[in-house]
């Protein structure tokens, strides 16, 4: 019999991708999805869908037992809310609930993977080192601290656990950063201020790979950080993507008292609308971030982690998927 694993936030862009890796794995995989999810996309794979009440513990206890999961993935949260109570409800709250309705049976949830976020530590200054698992988690948004509050959560529950900490994630079916993609097939290459900067990505199927091997990790809790192993300049994804796209397009460096205007309306309308806008001010703390640069090497040592893509492989495969899905 397989071993059954339950992975939330199935429907999202990174849940796709862990459902195809945990498929691939041969597990027989529960996607975790919300009655108004579209779940056309996931038509493809061999997966069983699954409602969870995570305002329900009991109930959660009761559908971790019946379905006998004995892996737990939890990918599910929000990246955009209007209040910082509503980030530590949803990323860390839930997550709560989740792990202690697994920890409430006595061993049959073996792991408890985290999908947490690089946002949880924050970002370094410009010159200083890599940032590592043992950075104080100094935060800078609302989301990275209700990120943060979640993996310290798990540390109070009895349930063996793995935090994962991604850095940007791209890939197929990403839709934030397909919005610089999209800008520059449009023409235009848009920057916020001048400054210098260090960033750090990682392919969405790279990420899916680090999650199914702490699935088999032995050792105690822990948390790895997870990016492709290299350092970028702020340019390079943009010139990676020109190349890639055959493109041309219009550098501009917009003043970081423009940006800021702009946004404050973009919230005013958004709340008027009861809506909550895809980047607010809080949100440049880390956009204009000097530093995001990862030392992997603990996972590279213990999860036995090693990227399969850089940056230019990766753009490619993702390029070539919004091409043939005609995203650009």
């Amino acid at each position: 019999m397989k071993q059954r694993v339950l992975i939330t936030g199935g429907s999202g862009f990174l849940g796709y991708h862990l459902l195809q890796e945990a498929v691939l794995e041969g597990y027989e995989v529960f996607a975790a999805v919300r009655k108004s999810s579209n779940t056309a996309h996931l038509n493809n794979l061999p997966v069983q869908f699954t409602e969870i009440n995570y305002e329900d513990e009991a109930a959660l206890i009761e559908a971790i037992a019946e379905n006998e999961y004995k892996f737990i993935i939890h990918a599910a949260g929000v990246t955009r809310a209007d209040t910082e109570a509503a980030y530590d409800k949803i990323n860390a709250g839930y997550t709560e609930v989740l792990a202690k309705a697994a920890a409430a049976l006595n061993g049959q949830v073996e792991r408890f993977v985290l999908i947490s976020s690089l946002a949880a530590t924050g970002p370094v200054g410009y010159h200083q080192n890599l940032i590592t698992e043992a950075e104080q988690g100094t935060p800078v948004t609302a989301y990275g601290r209700s990120k943060l509050k979640a993996e310290q959560c798990l540390q109070h529950i009895q349930v063996p656990y793995t935090i994962i900490r991604p850095t940007a994630i791209y890939g197929p079916r990403d839709k934030d950063l397909f919005l610089i993609s999209r800008s520059i097939s449009r023409g235009i290459d848009a920057y916020i201020g001048k400054i210098p900067q260090q960033l750090s990505f990682v392919h969405a199927a790279d990420v899916a790979a680090a999650v199914m091997a702490a699935l088999r990790l032995n050792r105690q809790n822990h948390l790895y950080n997870i990016t492709d192993g290299a350092l970028y300049g702020r340019y390079d994804f943009a010139d990676i993507t020109k190349k890639l796209l055959g493109k041309k397009a219009l550098r501009l460096h917009l003043p970081v008292g423009l940006v800021k205007s702009a946004l404050l309306l973009a919230e005013t309308v958004a709340k008027l609308k009861n809506k909550v806008p895809v980047v607010n001010r809080e949100k440049l703390a880390e956009l204009m971030a000097e530093n995001w640069g990862c030392d992997i090497s603990l996972a590279k040592a213990e999860l036995e982690f090693n990227p399969r893509f850089n940056l230019e492989s990766g753009l490619a495969d993702t390029i070539a998927w919004y091409k043939a899905n005609k995203w650009v």
